[in-house]
């Protein structure tokens, strides 16, 4: 029997450079134009899939952004090929069921303040490092499955939270040391330093 209504969803994954990290794309919107992290079960309120998603033992934090789901393992938990297909299956099922990603009322009721958009009390320098990170650094992390937002500026010092499979990435101190920092050094001249701020 076809079932009509809801369109067939396919998952796949794709390796990120944190080893404890996957990303899971779907062929559908999850959450157009935005992400929102969830690094552990208390913090997953706004999202009915992810407090889903957390009531797998071995899941330890769930980011969600446009068309993917970043999902870190708990330490100890045996390969990433032992958990997949599980994973991809609930995500599959989940998804076909039209059930509900994120409710932005939740949303908008937690402290979410950290984001790339300008807003018009934002001063210059800070609208400069909002556009650079949302032009040149966020395409380039969504495709490792992570994101890197905005927390903020002071006397040169530029804070980010590094959300995803770049929260705890062996290499996320190199790209935001000689990448990102490099970047906004060259082309913000105000910049004198990148680091990156704990959740």
């Amino acid at each position: 029997m076809i079932k009509t209504g809801n369109p067939v969803i396919s998952i796949y994954t794709e390796m990120t450079p944190n080893p404890e990290t996957m990303k899971f794309v779907a062929n559908k919107l999850l959450y157009p134009g935005k992400s929102i992290d969830f690094p552990d079960e208390v913090s997953a309120v706004p999202s009915p899939l992810a407090q889903e998603l957390f009531t797998f033992p071995f899941i330890k934090s769930v980011f969600i952004a446009s068309n993917f789901i970043t999902i870190t393992k708990t330490t100890g938990t045996d390969d990433w090929q032992d958990v997949i297909p599980t994973i991809k299956q609930f995500l599959k099922e989940y998804l076909e069921e039209g059930k509900a990603v994120v409710n932005e009322e939740d949303v908008a009721s937690m402290k979410q303040e950290s984001s790339n958009a300008v807003s018009a009390d934002d001063d210059d320098v800070v609208k400069r490092i909002k556009e650079l990170l949302e032009n040149y650094v966020k395409p380039a992390v969504e495709m490792d499955g992570g994101a890197i937002q905005f927390k903020s500026y002071e006397d040169g010092r530029v804070n980010l939270m590094l959300q995803g499979s770049c929260s705890g990435c062996p290499s996320s101190m190199i790209t935001l040391k000689a990448g990102i920092e490099g970047m906004m050094k060259r082309m913000i001249p105000e910049v004198t330093e990148v680091v990156a701020e704990a959740e």
